[in-house]
């Protein structure tokens, strides 16, 4: 077996509300390894969002652990953990959340500018090898108003991949598209998975698009209520 790349260790994840505390992970354990696929399905409300928030350490647990590349969440105070998220996690998210005043290759070039002692030279060529990866080489200079649904989501996917992650994190990544684009980006993602041997962790409530995964892990209120495997 490959190695753990992410690893949660009995998760709560409690929310307070006035008075009441709300409990959304419920002792949840989870283990992902170098170049493994592994969906996460469940209906709207069941935590499916809260755990990857605190899988990626931007949220951290009530009780349990996380730990990312051998390295806690819980040790590192905020900008270790950025520094964390910076070197080993790529991130796509239902949005987009691409900055409308930059262009695609300035959107994909920018995880890689917040990296000390990388040149521009080496930041512009690799935005530029995503964004051709991704099939938008005609696209570099376009900004995402001007980009389709779908164009967005894969100038999103290639920033998400310009930092080589060891594990790519997504959020109903195609829950905004319609059937056909969405079904594009979901064999993109696993294609580009492969290619660059990487860990990847998504979220849907799409049955039917979660079944390339080599996991699927089904969850109803905060718990792992079915697992199956198609290794």
């Amino acid at each position: 077996m490959s190695s753990v790349v992410l690893e949660a260790k009995n998760v709560i994840k409690t929310f307070n509300e006035g008075k009441n505390s709300v409990q959304v992970l419920k002792d949840l354990s989870l283990q992902i390894h170098a170049g493994e696929f592994v969906a996460i399905v469940g209906a709207s409300g069941s935590g499916k969002s809260t755990l990857l928030h605190v899988l990626g350490g931007l949220d951290l647990p009530t009780s349990g652990e996380v730990e990312l590349n051998g390295s806690r969440f819980d040790a590192l105070n905020e900008t270790q953990r950025g520094y964390l998220r910076n070197q080993n996690l790529g991130f796509v998210y239902q949005f987009h959340h691409l900055l409308p005043e930059f262009t695609a290759l300035e959107n994909v070039a920018m995880p890689l500018m917040l990296r000390q002692g990388t040149s521009f030279a080496q930041v512009k060529t690799e935005a530029n090898f995503l964004l051709e990866r991704v099939g938008l080489s005609h696209r570099l200079t376009h900004k995402p108003g001007e980009l389709s649904g779908g164009e967005r989501q894969r100038v999103a996917l290639a920033r998400a991949l310009v930092t080589k992650p060891k594990v790519m994190l997504a959020d109903e990544p195609t829950g905004n598209l319609d059937r056909k684009t969405a079904t594009g980006i979901f064999e993109l993602l696993n294609e580009l998975r492969r290619e660059f041997n990487m860990a990847m962790l998504i979220v849907t409530h799409d049955e039917a698009l979660a079944q390339s995964a080599d996991r699927i892990l089904h969850m109803e209120d905060g718990l792992w209520v079915k697992t199956q495997s198609h290794l």
